[in-house]
């Protein structure tokens, strides 16, 4: 490989992190579905029997998951109500403990704990976090997943040909550390809710890709709720801007 192609490759990949929800449905055949989690986890944070070591506050600090070792995060370099916390959420009472609430508009994502209180993440929203609304349920969360560049993303980037069977899962991957899986009756949304590297950009609008938390968040997210979850994702006038 030449230096020109090398250099190439790797700008592209740059750009891949920006465009976390694209996918491709050969995904579901070529890597296993995750292992259902029985039931809603609970607002004590993650389940016992995990493989994810954390330290540092909130969970935030460097972490090692399946092999791959996750950096800190600057928490004190990010607005403090897009860190994870426990908050107030009176709208959760209508729902069942553990639904998922996707408050595009306001870049927060509640998980329902009963009792009025729900834990929230701050979110990103990509271009394609705006295309749908509704109710929804997971039905695939994958573990550090496999990604799929679209066929036109290749014709338009050919330095992305090596990936046209799939980017392995790493920390430049750009669903990052998880993902889940939104249907809706029985049929894929095509809507993400997925991990990024890229921790400067939650609580804003990215270029491109669905809903992205940060690696330590959707790894939390991801034990926190069950297969099966409702999702609920809201949106509001900047939907139909972004149309």
């Amino acid at each position: 490989m030449t230096i020109k192609t090398f250099l190439a490759i790797g700008t592209a990949i740059a750009s891949m992190l920006l465009a976390g929800c694209a996918d491709n449905p050969r995904r579901a055949s070529l890597q296993p579905a995750a292992t259902q989690v029985a039931a809603y986890a609970g607002p004590d944070g993650l389940m016992s029997g995990g493989s994810v070591a954390a330290v540092g506050e909130l969970g935030y600090g460097e972490m090692t998951d399946d092999g791959f070792n996750l950096p800190a995060i600057p928490t004190k370099k990010i607005d403090p109500q897009f860190l994870r916390q426990e908050v107030s959420f009176p709208e959760g009472l209508q729902y069942e403990p553990g639904t998922v609430v996707v408050d595009t508009p306001s870049r927060f994502l509640y998980v329902v704990e009963g009792n009025g209180m729900a834990m929230r993440y701050g979110i990103g929203v990509g271009r394609s976090g705006f295309s749908w609304a509704g109710d929804a349920e997971i039905r695939d969360k994958q573990h550090w997943p496999k990604w799929f560049p679209p066929q036109e993303m290749i014709d338009r980037k050919p330095e992305l040909e090596p990936y046209r069977e799939g980017m392995q899962p790493g920390l430049t991957n750009p669903l990052g550390a998880r993902a889940l899986y939104l249907y809706q009756n029985g049929k894929d949304t095509l809507f993400r809710l997925h991990g990024t590297p890229e921790w400067w950009t939650i609580g804003t609008a990215a270029s491109s890709g669905c809903i992205r938390l940060m690696n330590q968040d959707i790894v939390d997210l991801y034990n926190r709720v069950p297969m099966g979850a409702k999702v609920v994702v809201k949106q509001g006038n900047e939907r139909l801007a972004q149309r």
